[in-house]
């Protein structure tokens, strides 16, 4: 069987011996019936990645110890941050952790014209927390070591007039520009993408007023989540590590 790997907000340290997460130990224990004795991976978010051994498996807690550190870097060298249109239900989640697989460095929950889902107060809140264990999840399946940022839900031209990168682009089904033409980012770009229905041509033009560029996928219309992981996969092979 594979390593399992874990993330824990505890801080790590050889030696040191620590107790995980609820839902780590639950997972651990009753689904993938680890006992004392045996190995796992840990990792904190800060980059690297420890062994640990099982000390005790209880019903409901597991204490493990710490025992080496390997400093494992598996970021991209490409900072995309997705500003993707919040969509419904598992698309949603899909499009979060693939987009993880693919080693987005930031994601950007965006509120277009075309979102249907409505997130006020505690709901908004609660649904943050959903996306970040989305992430975390994803990140332990894959092997990154460092947990990328999800900022909370904002509105397109609250996030339009926040953008810092250099590079940012939107995506655009009427452009004829394709991400293979476009010049070398640098270290860092912005994808925005639309939600279900994709972004309206006067939310495309406000976007490009900010200095977003348009860019297409080609003749056919892509769904929302299959538009993020196809261009993240076009810009990681282009200018990133794939």
């Amino acid at each position: 069987m594979k390593t399992p790997r874990c993330y824990t907000s505890n801080a790590l340290q050889e030696g040191r011996s620590i107790e995980l997460e609820t839902t780590s130990s639950h997972h651990l224990v009753n689904v993938l019936r680890m006992r004392a004795g045996q190995e796992i991976i840990l990792f904190n978010g800060q980059g690297g990645e420890f062994t640990a051994r099982i000390e005790e498996a209880g019903k409901k807690t597991l204490r493990v110890q710490i025992v080496d550190f390997h400093e494992v870097d598996r970021e991209s060298p490409l900072a995309v941050t997705l500003a993707q249109g919040i969509s419904r239900g598992q698309k949603m989640d899909f499009t979060l952790q693939k987009a993880v697989e693919l080693g987005v460095h930031r994601i950007v929950p965006v509120l277009n014209e075309r979102t249907t889902l409505r997130l006020r107060g505690e709901r908004r809140a609660k649904k943050h927390d959903h996306w970040q264990h989305i992430i975390v999840a994803a990140c332990e399946q894959c092997g990154r070591n460092r947990l990328p940022e999800v900022l909370p839900a904002i509105g397109l031209d609250d996030w339009l007039a926040r953008d810092a990168n250099a590079m940012k682009l939107v995506l655009d089904p009427t452009a004829t520009q394709r991400l293979a033409g476009m010049p070398d980012p640098g270290r860092a770009l912005t994808l925005l993408i639309g939600s279900e229905g994709g972004l309206s041509v006067e939310e495309i033009d406000r976007a490009v007023a900010c200095g977003y560029r348009r860019v297409g996928l080609g003749v056919r219309i892509l769904r929302t989540e299959t538009a993020a992981v196809a261009a993240l996969g076009v810009c990681q092979s282009l200018w990133g590590d794939m």
